[in-house]
């Protein structure tokens, strides 16, 4: 047994001297201790350093090229929030066509509209009319005309002497006013029958075309035709006319204008919002903007996304329609938890809503397109395994807007969106401990390698100093 220990110590590679002889071997001095001290320090400060490293979790990013696992994967929802300060909801028209030019390219939609006053305020909830309008194509008016015509010299007048004042604004070439006309003047004449001699009520018009009431409509910001608008003696000057958006038929018309004598009268009560024949349809409301908001579902292909106004019993003033919006939200694929917008880096989280809380204006009085260029990307992070949170898949974008002012030019807002068929996945990276062993054994091998390079050349210099002072070589 001994002989082995023996042979065993004859490996040892870190022999040592005998304590006897460490006093008459070795010698300390002070700028070894001074370097060993430095040493030591930087040391401590080099481990600390690994240490942090080797806690701290890094990303890795790579970039992959997305693939559909299923048909189902095809589809992409698309989330949006709008305001149009100027924009009536009724005229507003959510539409979504791809690049191969199919109209309702959203497989499934789901769009709310919220009607706002001039100060941005929501006023209600818009619902579409779910039959088509009905207008009277047959009705002839061979009698004097009733309703009276107001410019911009007479309208104020007018205003303040009638209790309801309901003025038709409207432009000689439109087809849908040419139609209203004769069921206009009947239904003046109607009304002054049943009320003769009642002069809290009267119908008017106004003809947008003409020099004397072109500021008039300019004013009230009539960029649809037919508009009827309901004025009241008692309006002040951040008072909201509602609008009619009934059927264009006498007997509608008068039971609508009744309506308003009913209030005067304390029959029903006071509201800016009108069923008249109680038949679950607005017939008018009020509200000079909208806000539009809801889903789609598009198919992974180049699109567009494009609100304009659309009616099939208006005609519009192109130059004067304002399609200025502010996009309150805009993002592509599911919403997100809160967990998972605490989770993702910052740089994606700010580009899954790159449009977000932007305001674009169009110039008075110039038609304006505003389009949107969108470049979707797929972001996949995986968060260290530690923290117990699944994989978190969000869509960014990046995005370049432009207007285009040009005469003819129908005013839209269009979000020109292109998903890209590739995948940036981000990833933990942690060091591995064998890799941060070895690095701690270099730290420390090295740096006592270096400080005894050091020594031994301070050593060195010291007894050369020495043996030339002995010598007179000094000077």
């Amino acid at each position: 047994m001994s002989g082995f220990l023996q042979g065993l110590k004859s490996v040892d590679f870190y022999r040592k001297l005998k304590r006897d002889l460490q006093q008459e071997l070795t010698e300390a001095s002070v700028s070894g201790a001074a370097l060993s001290i430095i040493a030591a320090v930087i040391m401590i400060g080099l481990v600390a350093a690994e240490l942090t490293a080797y806690l701290t979790v890094q990303s890795e990013s790579r970039v992959v090229l997305d693939h559909f696992e299923s048909s189902s994967d095809d589809t992409l929802q698309v989330n949006f929030n709008f305001t149009f300060p100027h924009l009536k909801c009724d005229y507003a028209s959510v539409d979504a066509t791809n690049f191969m030019g199919t109209h309702d390219a959203g497989l499934a939609a789901r769009v709310s509209k919220i009607r706002l006053d001039k100060n941005g305020n929501l006023v209600g909830r818009h619902d579409d009319n779910k039959k088509e309008l009905r207008h009277t194509t047959d009705e002839v008016h061979d009698g004097p005309e009733t309703s009276i015509a107001l410019t911009t010299d007479n309208f104020e007048a007018s205003h303040h002497k009638y209790a309801i004042m309901i003025v038709n604004f409207y432009a000689p070439w439109c087809h849908w006013c040419q139609r209203l006309a004769p069921v206009w003047e009947k239904s003046a004449a109607t009304i002054a029958q049943k009320f003769p001699g009642d002069e809290r009520i009267i119908l008017a018009k106004v003809d947008c075309t003409h020099q004397s009431s072109e500021a008039l409509c300019i004013k009230y910001r009539i960029d649809a035709f037919p508009t009827i608008l309901v004025f009241r003696k008692d309006d002040k000057g951040d008072s909201q006319h509602e609008s009619y958006h009934g059927e264009r038929s006498v007997p509608a018309i008068t039971q609508w204008a009744e309506h308003f004598m009913s209030q005067l009268n304390n029959e029903v009560p006071k509201s800016r919002t009108v069923d008249a024949n109680k038949d679950g349809v607005v017939d008018s409301h009020n509200g000079v903007g909208c806000m539009v908001s809801g889903l789609l579902h598009v198919q992974r292909a180049p699109g567009m996304l494009k609100v304009q106004a659309v009616s099939d019993s208006h005609e519009f003033n192109w130059e004067t329609m304002d399609v200025s919006h502010t996009v309150n939200h805009l993002s592509f694929g599911p919403f997100l938890s809160e967990t998972a917008w605490m989770v993702l880096p910052p740089h994606i989280a700010a580009s899954v809503g790159s449009l977000d809380d932007r305001s674009f204006t169009s110039d008075q009085h110039v038609p304006t397109t505003h389009e949107h260029y969108v470049k979707v990307v797929r972001h996949e992070v995986t968060p260290p395994s530690s923290w117990k949170v699944a994989q978190i898949t969000s869509y960014g974008y990046v995005v370049h807007s432009n207007n285009i002012q040009k005469a003819g030019e129908v005013p839209t807002v269009r979000i020109n969106y292109d998903i890209l068929p590739i995948i940036v996945q981000f990833h933990e990276k942690k060091q591995a401990f064998y890799h941060f062993v070895t690095n701690l054994c270099a730290i420390v091998g090295g740096v006592f390698t270096v400080a005894g390079i050091i020594a031994s050349l301070m050593d060195k210099s010291i007894n050369l100093m020495r043996k030339k002072q002995e010598l007179g070589k000094l000077g």
